[in-house]
C-alpha cells in the first residue's frame, strides 16, 4: 500500500446552499458556510458546484486578488466584465479570470430553458496587484479520452490550456472503465482530485464516487483506476 496522505471529503459532506434560482454545493468555506478546518487546500480557496436556473445568474459584482476558473459541465455560461469581454462558453471550454487590482463581472445562464451547471474555482495568486485579465480556451471533450489533459497551467499554457498566475496545473480526464492513469506527484507538492462523474479507485485503496474529492500529500505515484467510465479533475498544487 502507498504511504500517501489522503483526506477524502464526500459529496454529501459539502455545504448545500439553496437560493431558489441558484443551488450550490461548496467544497470549501464560502459565503454563509464557515468551517475553520476547511478554508483552503494549498493555494486552492474555492470550489463551488453551481446549478443556475434558466435565464438567471450572478449580477455584476467585484473581485480582487484572486484567480478564478469556470468550467461549464452542462448548459451555456454567459460571461460579461467591465474590461469589455462578453462571451458564452459551453462544455469543452474553460475560462480563467485574473481579478488582480479589481474587476467587475457577471455570470449568467444564457439558456431560457435548461439549467446551467458549472464548477467555479478560486486560487490565490502568486502576487498582488496583477493587471486584471480574462481568457477562454477550447480544449474539446474528445481530447479528454483516456488521458490527463492540462487545461489550465502556469508552466505550459498552450492551445488547450489557459494560463494562470499560480504555480499549478489543472487537468481534466474522461477515462473508460479499467484504463489506468498514473500521476507522478513531485516532492513538496499537493494533489487535489474531484470526481465529476463515475467512480475511481486510488492506489492507497481510496474509492471516490461522483462529486467526492481527495486532497493528497506525501505521495509519489498516484495511480487512478476508473471502476466505470468516469470524468474527473486533478490539480497539481504547491
Amino acid at each position: 500500500m502507498s504511504t500517501m496522505n489522503t483526506l477524502v471529503r464526500r459529496a454529501d459532506e459539502r455545504y448545500f446552499a439553496n437560493h431558489g434560482w441558484l443551488k450550490s454545493y461548496h467544497s470549501y468555506s464560502f459565503a454563509d458556510y464557515y468551517d475553520p478546518e476547511n478554508m483552503y487546500f494549498s493555494y486552492m480557496r474555492v470550489l463551488n458546484d453551481d446549478f443556475l436556473a434558466p435565464a438567471t445568474g450572478f449580477d455584476l459584482h467585484p473581485h480582487r486578488e484572486m484567480e478564478i476558473v469556470s468550467i461549464p459541465l452542462a448548459g451555456e455560461l454567459e460571461h460579461k466584465d467591465n474590461t469589455g469581454n462578453t462571451e458564452v462558453i459551453v462544455p469543452g471550454q474553460i475560462q480563467r479570470m485574473s481579478a488582480g487590482t479589481g474587476i467587475y463581472h457577471s455570470e449568467y445562464n444564457a439558456s431560457f430553458e435548461k439549467t446551467l451547471n458549472f464548477l467555479q474555482l478560486w486560487f490565490f495568486p502568486t502576487s498582488k496587484d496583477i493587471e486584471p485579465s480574462y481568457e477562454t480556451i477550447t480544449y474539446g471533450l474528445e481530447n479528454l479520452h483516456n488521458t490527463l489533459l492540462p487545461v489550465v497551467s502556469a508552466a505550459s499554457p498552450g492551445p488547450h490550456a489557459a494560463s494562470i498566475h499560480q504555480d499549478l496545473t489543472l487537468y481534466l480526464s474522461q477515462p473508460e472503465k479499467g484504463h489506468v492513469l498514473t500521476f507522478k506527484q513531485k516532492p513538496d507538492r499537493s494533489t487535489y482530485i474531484f470526481v465529476i462523474d463515475g467512480q475511481i479507485s486510488l492506489n492507497d485503496g481510496t474509492v471516490l464516487n461522483r462529486r467526492d474529492d481527495a486532497r493528497i500529500t506525501d505521495a509519489e505515484d498516484i495511480i487512478i483506476t476508473p471502476n466505470e467510465a468516469s470524468h474527473f479533475m486533478l490539480i497539481d498544487l504547491p
